[in-house]
């Protein structure tokens, strides 16, 4: 066989390869994900972005496609949250902690993760409140559920923001117990310095 005819054949043969692999996890993409994942996705990056009204509108559109879709109620609850709106933002987390209760198997580790951010970000709502008892036992909770999900930034969020020190759950939990054992006329609850860089947490 002339080798030049072989060399072209075996290139057109990895060509093809290559373009059925492509189009399979492209298939295997698109036709795994959850109806609403889409506008999740972009109302993350409106959140992200600051655009707290068009990031709402995301989350209901993701919810319009697939009502009780995780990112979109936990998108909703951190909208409310980062516009202190503080008493839906409880509402929006307290839903979403009773579906996944309700709802997610033992070896569901997404679903506990997200239920772990939930319960964080509740407490963390509860802290900014004031309601320092009700703040300590969402944390509490969420590091029961999750702990790995809540330990504190990761390499990523230290580049970015360059805390290296930011508050976590457990610091800030283990800092509320030991304040709410004192006297109250003794106790320091704010810290802003460290306080100001606990981090929301969006799996």
């Amino acid at each position: 066989m002339n080798t030049e005819v072989l060399r072209r054949y075996i290139k057109l043969m990895v060509y093809a390869l290559i373009v059925a692999a492509a189009f399979s996890l492209g298939y295997q993409y698109f036709t795994s994900q959850e109806p609403g994942d889409y506008y999740v996705r972009q109302g993350d990056n409106r959140l992200s972005e600051g655009n707290y009204e068009q990031a709402i509108e995301s989350f209901n559109l993701a919810l319009d496609k697939s009502p009780n879709h995780r990112g979109a109620l936990m998108g909703r609850a951190l909208v409310f949250t980062q516009t202190k709106q503080y008493d839906q933002a409880i509402a929006e987390y307290n839903n979403l902690i009773s579906f996944l209760e309700d709802t997610i198997e033992k070896d569901d580790l997404t679903g506990r993760g997200v239920l772990a951010a939930a319960y964080a970000n509740r407490g963390i709502v509860y802290d900014r409140q004031g309601k320092y008892e009700a703040a300590l036992a969402s944390y509490i909770s969420a590091l029961k559920t999750d702990e790995d999900t809540v330990s504190g930034p990761g390499i990523v969020n230290k580049i970015l923001y360059g805390s290296e020190d930011a508050s976590s759950v457990r610091k800030r939990a283990q800092y509320i117990y030991e304040q709410l054992k004192l006297p109250e006329n003794e106790r320091v609850m704010r810290l802003p310095e460290i306080d100001d860089t606990q981090r929301m947490y969006k799996p």
